[in-house]
């Protein structure tokens, strides 16, 4: 028996106590009370028979998403009692093309990336290549952050948890004005911490993602070959990556949709490989069916123990609290990658979501007690029909009726875009009579800001261009006075956002605040010396 089940049992052992007051010592140890502790919470209600009906169910809900065209096109297994018992595509890889979904058809997975990439790190922690408690300063002592104390101190753990004290969605942004994998870690060092060392949840991708590469760096190898040496090979994930390369060369692939006037559009195609550990994962729903097996078995796939089984399971275990369901005010948690929570029944659920706003929409949802489980992807933006379609799934297994309307549900939460990180540009119409701007010749020069690099404001034509981040090159537009506007479309940045340049007592231009790159309170870049 591991540490962590004989823990649990001392500490139910330790609320009985003190519900019921301290136990009288008995005359002899033949006299001592045979303690049970009732564990039928745990044991499968789940039959054969409940899983087909909701898969029955599921599935002429998953014809009528594309028949309305709610979504362009979705994949979904279903595995129970070690089995895959369901897969199936619907709609097409491409609107306007003929190519339909299939079983095996590779979608993006976006977050899912990271509890797949937790499987990978469980299997190193196994190998004791590393532990969970691993620093990052003695895996990577190249990376830092802001704080030297928490640089020094900081483990996997954390970053997996997400307790590291960096903001939500962190350098996701410095991925959308062009800066590489390496250079976004390094930068991290720049940005200004929400909160102190392992006091708050905060979900951070390249945070994660260093922790993944860290990891790597142990291994004396890549990221996406440690991927595919440790899991994807093992267990016939054939059709599996970490690299966008091989997504990009997959004949049998579902490409990225957004809505655009009403219609689902293949206009971008999300670039992941800079958080890979985090969101670059791109995989089948049969290989999905694999994975799901091998996280309900602890490791174990094919009767075979591919990954540690104490390592899968501390990724299954809570680390941190991370706030309050929107939809029944209960407490819910973060483990190692994975969003751990409990149902009505005391269950434990294992679940994420994955989303790209250029065009990926993923939800896993495991329930490891019923050996059950079900992923669903989809082609098109994050709209909530992943998640309700796997909500409504384990509800019909579950209780053979559904709760509450989970698609209707999940619409509502996901109308929010702010609610996963996109900075979205919200100026109106400039004024009808603008003040006008001074010579544009004196806005030109370099602004300078740690975390995002150098500015560059240059002539170009009879107006403005900035330079920013690595090589990024916008023009940009009067809007009124001293405020100028860009337009982004990428995975984080999107509309247009003010530019506003502020004027010293001299007249001339001595900062400009960038609007949509201000969420953390570091969009002021600073005139360099003249």
């Amino acid at each position: 028996m591991n540490l962590r089940k004989i823990s649990a049992a001392l500490l139910a052992l330790s609320l009985t106590i003190a519900q019921f007051g301290v136990l009288t010592s008995p005359a002899s140890a033949e006299e001592a009370p045979k303690l049970k502790f009732n564990l039928d919470y745990a044991k499968p209600t789940i039959s054969d028979a409940e899983v087909q009906g909701a898969v029955d169910a599921i599935d002429k809900l998953a014809q009528k998403q594309v028949e309305g065209n709610i979504v362009p096109g979705l994949a979904i297994a279903v595995v129970h009692n070690d089995k895959l018992v369901f897969a199936k595509g619907y709609g097409v890889r491409e609107v306007g093309k003929a190519d339909k979904i299939d079983p095996d058809t590779v979608f993006q997975l976006a977050s899912i990336s990271k509890s797949v990439g937790s499987t990978v790190v469980a299997a190193a922690v196994g190998e004791k290549i590393i532990s969970w408690d691993s620093k990052i300063s003695d895996l990577d002592p190249s990376f830092a952050l802001s704080d030297p104390w928490v640089t020094a101190n900081l483990t996997i753990r954390d970053l997996y948890s997400h307790r590291s004290g960096l903001p939500a969605h962190a350098a996701d942004i410095l991925e959308d004005i062009g800066y590489d994998r390496a250079q976004i870690l390094h930068r991290l060092r720049y940005q200004k911490l929400a909160s102190s060392f392992r006091s708050k949840y905060a979900y951070t991708n390249y945070g994660l993602t260093e922790a993944g590469i860290a990891t790597a760096k142990a291994a004396k190898t890549s990221w996406e070959d440690l991927s595919n040496e440790k899991l994807y090979k093992p267990i016939g994930m054939n059709s599996t990556s970490s690299s966008f390369a091989d997504f990009m060369n997959a004949p049998n692939k579902a490409l990225g949709h957004m809505r655009i006037d009403g219609k689902w559009v293949h206009k971008h195609q999300r670039t992941p490989d800079p958080q890979s550990p985090a969101g670059g994962v791109s995989s089948s729903a049969n290989d999905m069916s694999k994975w799901m097996r091998l996280q309900i078995e602890n490791g174990k796939f094919e009767g075979k123990q591919i990954v540690d089984e104490n390592a899968v399971e501390e990724t299954h275990t809570p680390q941190m609290v991370s706030g309050r369901s929107p939809i029944n005010g209960m407490p819910e948690f973060y483990g190692l990658g994975f969003n751990v929570s409990f149902d009505k029944r005391g269950r434990r659920v294992l679940s994420h979501s994955g989303g790209f706003q250029l065009g990926a929409a993923t939800n896993v949802k495991m329930i490891p007690s019923e050996k059950l489980g079900i992923c669903v992807l989809t082609n098109g933006f994050p709209i909530g029909v992943a998640e309700g379609m796997t909500a409504t799934f384990t509800d019909l297994a579950s209780y053979g009726k559904t709760t509450q309307d989970w698609m209707q549900l999940f619409k509502q939460i996901f109308e929010d875009p702010a609610e996963f990180g996109l900075s979205v540009g919200n100026l109106s119409n400039p004024p009808k009579s603008p003040t006008p701007a001074q010579k544009l010749d004196s806005y030109v020069g370099t602004y300078e800001n740690d975390f995002y690099g150098d500015l560059k404001i240059s002539t170009s034509g009879d107006g403005l261009t900035m330079t920013l981040g690595n090589n990024l090159v916008k023009s940009i537009k009067h809007y009124d006075r001293d405020t100028f506007t860009w337009q982004m479309e990428s995975e984080d940045l999107w509309g247009a956002s003010a530019i506003t340049f502020a004027i010293g007592a001299d007249g001339k231009p001595i900062s400009v605040m960038i609007d949509n790159l201000n969420n953390n309170g570091q969009g002021l870049f600073t005139r360099a010396e003249r």
